[in-house]
C-alpha cells in the first residue's frame, strides 16, 4: 500500500440475490485527495459508499484505513474511524436550527449534579466556526427549513466537517442545486479538503467532477473501468467509459 493512503479498498464485492452490484473493486484514496466517483445508474457507487460508510456489510474483500484492516460494522463506527458521509436528501431535520442540525444525535451536554445538561451555547460558538471555515455567514439561530438548497447542502456539509473526519463521502450533493448554487458549493468542498480531509465525490454532473477531482474513477456494472486525470479527459471521453462504448 502507498504510505500516503487514507483509505485502501481491495476487492470489494458486493450482491443482491442474483445482481452482482460490485466487482473486485480496488482502489487508494490519499491525504487531502479529491476522488471524483462515476458511473451510469446502476454501476453500484451508492453501494461503495454505503460499504464505506458501514451501512452495508461487502461479501468479499477488505477495507485498510491508514495501512489498518478494520471491518466496518455500521455507522457508528465508521464515525468512529472517522469516516462521514453527505446524503443527497441533506438527511436535516427542518424544523430544527442550524446549530441543532450540526450536533444532531451527537450533542454536547454537561454534568448537573444527577442530571446532564444541553451545552447550547458552546455548541452554537462550535457551529459558527464550523461555518466560517466552509466561508459561510449565516444566523445559527435559523431554521433549516428558512435555508435554499445550497445552503441546506452546506449545513450538512458542515455537520461532516465539524467532528474533524479523515474521510468525507459525498452522494450526489448538487442534485438538487441550481448551477448558481453548485459552483459555490464546490468551492466550500475545496475548503474541507484543506482543512484536512480526504473525499469521494460521487455525481452525474460530469463538468463538476472535472473541475473538482483529482482523478477520476469510472465505475461500470460494478467494476471499476477506468481511472482518468481530470486535467486531460473530457465528458465524451468520460461518458464513453461509463457506458463502455470503444473510443476510436
Amino acid at each position: 500500500m502507498e504510505a500516503d493512503a487514507r483509505i485502501k479498498i481491495e476487492g470489494i464485492s458486493k450482491s443482491f440475490g442474483p445482481i452482482k452490484a460490485l466487482r473486485d473493486v480496488n482502489f487508494e484514496l490519499g491525504h487531502k485527495e479529491i476522488i471524483g466517483l462515476v458511473g451510469d445508474n446502476a454501476a453500484g457507487k451508492s453501494t461503495l459508499l454505503k460499504i464505506i460508510s458501514g451501512a452495508y456489510q461487502q461479501d468479499e474483500g477488505s477495507i485498510y484505513i491508514e495501512g489498518n484492516k478494520v471491518d466496518i460494522k455500521n455507522p457508528i463506527y465508521a464515525q468512529k474511524s472517522g469516516i462521514e458521509i453527505v446524503y443527497q436528501d441533506f438527511m436535516l431535520a427542518p424544523n430544527l436550527d442550524i446549530t441543532a442540525n450540526i450536533f444532531l444525535g451527537r450533542e454536547i451536554y454537561k454534568n448537573w449534579g444527577f442530571m446532564r445538561k444541553l451545552e447550547k451555547d458552546k455548541m452554537k460558538i462550535n457551529a459558527k466556526k464550523t461555518l466560517e471555515k466552509l466561508g459561510f455567514d449565516m444566523d445559527i439561530n435559523s431554521n433549516v427549513s428558512n435555508l435554499s438548497g445550497g445552503q441546506q447542502q452546506t449545513v450538512a456539509i458542515a455537520r461532516a466537517l465539524h467532528f474533524e473526519p479523515a474521510m468525507i463521502l459525498m452522494d450526489e450533493p448538487t442534485a438538487s442545486l441550481s448551477l448558481g448554487a453548485v459552483e459555490e458549493l464546490l468551492e466550500r468542498v475545496k475548503k474541507v479538503r484543506e482543512h484536512g480531509a480526504s473525499i469521494i465525490y460521487v455525481s452525474h454532473r460530469i463538468p463538476e467532477v472535472i473541475e473538482i477531482a483529482d482523478r477520476i474513477l469510472v465505475l461500470r456494472r460494478g467494476k471499476i473501468a477506468n481511472e482518468l486525470d481530470p486535467k486531460t479527459t473530457n465528458v465524451t471521453e468520460i461518458v464513453k467509459n461509463m457506458t463502455g462504448t470503444s473510443i476510436n
